[in-house]
Formats: C-alpha cells, sequence, structure tokens
C-alpha cells in the first residue's frame, strides 16, 4: 500500500480544499481487542481501555486578517490495569504492538507501587445505551477555505466600521471508544463547531461567542455584527459608584457565574463535607424559579451518553424550584450512599468522583428587551471573567465584568460604564432572580457549555471599580 493511500486509510491525509475524516470505527475497536488481548498475556486481572480520535481544524485571526491556520489529527489510547486490588492508568499514542505492551505493563507498574484498594470495584459488565445522533455532515465537510470566508466577511465588517477584530473559527469531528475485560463496549462521535471574536474601537472593546455541533447553528456574522455594536458603544464609557445593582447577565455571564456550582451536585463532594449542598438537601435553597437537571439526551447537549466507566448517564433532577434533590453518582459513591449509579463518574483513578456534565436551566420567556424595559436603574453585563471561590460553603465568588458594561436608567441603555469587580454568591443570586429569558447553548470562557438563560438578578453585589 501507498504511503498516501495508507494515509487516506487512516484519516490523516489532508487533501487541499476538502475537511478529513475520522478513521472506521473498526480501527479502534481492534486497538481494545489488542489491548485486552496484550493485558491478558501480562497478567492483568482485569483492564479497561479508551481509545480516543480527535480531528480539529483552528483558523485564528487578529487585527483584521487571518493569522494561523492548523490541523490535529490524532489518536490517544488510556489503559487502566487492575491487579490484586490494585489499579493505574497509563496514556500513549503510539499504536504499534510493542508500544501498547509497554503501555500496559508501566500500568501494571505503577498499580503495583500503589496500597491496596479494599473498596475498588470490579470492572462493570455489558451495557445498555440510548443512542444519540450529535454527528453533522455539514461540519465535518467545513474547509479551511469556507472558515476563512466567514473570517473574512466579520473582518470587513470590523474594517467598515474602523474596529479591529480578533478571534477563532474552529470545528472538529472526534469519537470515542471504549471496553474492558468483562465484556463492556462503548461508542460514540459527534462534531462540533466553535465561533469566539472580539471587536475593539480603542479603548473599548466587546465580544461574542456560539458553539454547536451543526455549524449551521453558529452565525458567525450574527456574532460580529453584535461585538461591533456593544464596541461601538462601549467608547465612551463612565465610572459610576460600586454598590449593589439590578443586573442582566447575558447567557454567557450567567454560564460563567453558576458553572461553579457544578461540583457541589457531586455525592463525593457531599459525602467529603466540602459541598455548599451539606445539610441543605431538601430545603429552600434558590428561588422557587430556579430548576435544574442534568441531561445529556437534551437536544441542545454534546457528549456521550455513558460516563467515564461507561456506565448509562441518566437524566437528573438536581433543583426543583429552588430546592436541591438529588445528587449525581459514580458506581463507587453509589455504593457508598446505597444508591443507583446515575452515570456520572470520571475515569479511574481520580480525586474528584463524579460531577453533573450536562447542565439545563429551565428558561423563561422574557427577552433581554423585556428585562431592560422593566429596569429603572441597572446594569446589562455582557461577560465575566478571572473568577475565584471566596468562600466555598456560602459559594461566595470575585471576578470582574469585560467587553462590554452598559448602564440601564429607566427602561433604557443609556451608556457605557467602566468595569467592576464584585464579590457575590451563587446561592445568593439565584434567590434573587426576577426575570429568566429562553434557555439557549451558550458558551463562555470560566466553564463548559451549558443549557442557560439571561438573568435579571436583584443586589448584585460590585466592591471595586477596575482600571479598565
Amino acid at each position: 500500500m501507498s504511503a498516501a493511500r495508507k494515509a487516506r486509510k487512516t484519516g490523516t491525509a489532508h487533501s487541499k480544499g476538502s475537511a478529513a475524516a475520522l478513521s472506521d470505527a473498526r480501527r479502534l475497536h481492534d486497538i481494545i481487542n489488542d489491548v485486552l488481548r496484550i493485558a491478558k498475556l501480562v497478567g492483568a486481572e482485569d483492564a479497561e481501555v479508551h481509545v480516543d480520535e480527535v480531528l480539529d481544524d483552528l483558523t485564528r485571526f487578529a487585527n483584521n486578517a487571518i493569522h494561523q491556520n492548523v490541523s490535529e489529527n490524532g489518536i490517544t489510547v488510556s489503559i487502566r490495569t487492575v491487579a490484586e486490588g490494585r489499579t493505574a492508568r497509563v496514556t500513549t499514542n503510539r499504536l504499534d504492538e510493542n508500544s501498547l505492551r509497554a503501555a500496559v505493563e508501566s500500568a501494571l507498574s505503577l498499580a503495583a507501587s500503589q496500597p491496596a484498594d479494599k473498596q475498588l470495584l470490579m470492572l462493570p459488565g455489558k451495557q445498555r445505551y440510548r443512542g444519540v445522533q450529535r454527528f453533522s455532515k455539514k461540519t465535518a465537510a467545513v474547509t479551511p477555505e469556507e472558515r476563512a470566508r466567514a473570517v473574512r466577511r466579520a473582518c470587513d465588517l470590523a474594517v467598515q466600521r474602523g474596529q479591529v477584530a480578533a478571534g477563532i473559527f474552529s470545528t472538529g469531528q472526534s469519537q470515542t471508544v471504549m471496553g474492558n475485560s468483562r465484556g463492556l463496549l462503548a461508542a460514540y462521535r459527534e462534531t462540533h463547531a466553535e465561533f469566539s471574536i472580539t471587536m475593539q474601537e480603542a479603548p473599548a472593546a466587546s465580544w461574542a461567542k456560539a458553539n454547536a455541533g451543526d455549524v449551521r447553528q453558529l452565525g458567525p456574522q450574527q456574532l460580529a455584527a453584535r461585538a461591533s455594536e456593544k464596541a461601538h458603544l462601549a467608547v465612551d464609557a463612565k465610572e459610576i459608584p460600586t454598590g449593589k445593582y439590578a443586573v442582566i447577565l447575558e447567557p454567557a455571564a450567567a454560564l460563567d457565574l453558576v458553572g461553579f456550582l457544578f461540583y457541589d451536585f457531586a455525592a463525593t463532594a457531599v459525602a467529603d463535607k466540602r459541598s455548599c449542598l451539606n445539610e441543605r438537601m431538601g430545603k429552600p435553597l434558590f428561588g422557587k424559579n430556579i430548576t435544574i437537571v442534568d441531561d445529556v439526551y437534551h437536544p441542545l447537549q454534546l457528549g456521550a451518553p455513558y460516563d467515564g466507566e461507561g456506565i448509562p448517564r441518566q437524566k437528573v433532577l438536581l433543583v426543583d424550584r429552588g430546592v436541591p434533590k438529588n445528587l449525581v453518582y459514580s458506581r463507587r459513591a453509589a455504593k457508598d450512599a446505597r444508591k443507583s449509579a446515575t452515570g456520572h463518574g470520571f475515569m479511574l483513578p481520580n480525586e474528584y468522583g463524579e460531577a453533573p456534565m450536562n447542565l439545563v436551566f429551565s428558561g423563561g420567556d422574557s427577552s433581554l428587551e423585556k428585562m431592560i424595559a422593566s429596569t429603572d436603574r441597572g446594569l446589562l453585563v455582557t461577560r465575566i471573567w478571572y473568577i475565584r471561590e471566596v468562600d466555598p460553603y456560602e459559594k461566595i465568588m470575585t471576578g470582574m465584568t469585560r467587553d462590554g458594561l452598559f448602564l440601564v436608567e429607566k427602561g433604557k441603555v443609556t451608556s457605557a460604564v467602566r468595569n467592576f469587580r464584585f464579590n457575590q454568591s451563587i446561592l445568593e443570586a439565584l434567590r434573587n432572580v426576577e426575570m429568566l429569558g429562553p434557555a439557549i447553548r451558550a458558551s463562555g470562557e470560566e466553564a463548559f457549555e451549558m443549557v442557560m438563560p439571561a438573568m435579571k438578578i436583584r443586589d448584585f453585589n460590585f466592591s471595586e471599580v477596575t482600571k479598565f
């Protein structure tokens, strides 16, 4: 077989003007079978294998021009062995027989140096999974030229308005197959696309971002227009006093704030007394308009329908009308609590146990325009960043606004204002939500994507004016 033909067969060749393809899934299954065979030969009692392939393409631009176009196609193999109550994991990107054998032997050697874990569970056997379809042929077929054309239109808009554009447009595909020596076999593949843009009109800037499985849902030109308009409005920002304000958090800002809650719904975190939900389960904690589920099957979500151990993910009602109702459980946490595993565990070994990774906040019917019109005096927040935890139990966070902060007076946006630092409890904020927008797939910078609405919140505490 020629080198070029072999490259095409394995999905590593990129022809000009066309998108590359993922490997045939059978190739990943063959790798799993090879590792399990080797593990048995070298004396592992059990073995678990994850094979992940990514094919990601990225177009990066700055100063109104593309300056980088890169493509990555790689396969990694993560191997966990079990022997005499000890386990360890090793990852490699070398797929030949000798390298796979070396990785298995390394995992066994590392495991042998660990103390025996009397609570280590036997690997799970065969499972049944609910099907999900998250592979878009249109996204998989996007070429560098198509991304470049979208970027050029965004940069042309910036030039026309005397602004400077920077950002990224990425598209990609991924697939994962996992299996173990107890007969478990699971597979999943998806496509993903992301467009992020910052528009600068000195000294002001604004930003917009979207992420989706189907590239047709991004709307790069709409995002560019939104960032451009806000950057222009933010040019003459004025300073106003610190204090408590009504705030309208756009979905990205709301996501990046409440995203810091997701580990608190882990049963392991509650058992370890490091969750803000300790002593609060079943009691009113948030406003009655706050309902949160973890649902990998929601149409706006991405992600595999199984967890790091291959357990099917369940839809879990976390908060019901302000009351924390349920936690998520890995197999080990479920056994300790005498509960059923919910399919939220991470690959073992790990220190976190589990977490909900597909959060869906119930929204409302209030548009941003309605929220603004209902506000006598408040702030419209595009984005927050540099968020850090001050008090883990009360969930007090500190961070800063950026990329567009606007004063609302008597139902209208009247001016841009200088950015603030905030010190605010997430728990208190979610008790003070007055209005909710429709829930969308939101994308920020501090937390993973969620289905999240815009929120109008009263008495949000701003403690300091920043330097920009």
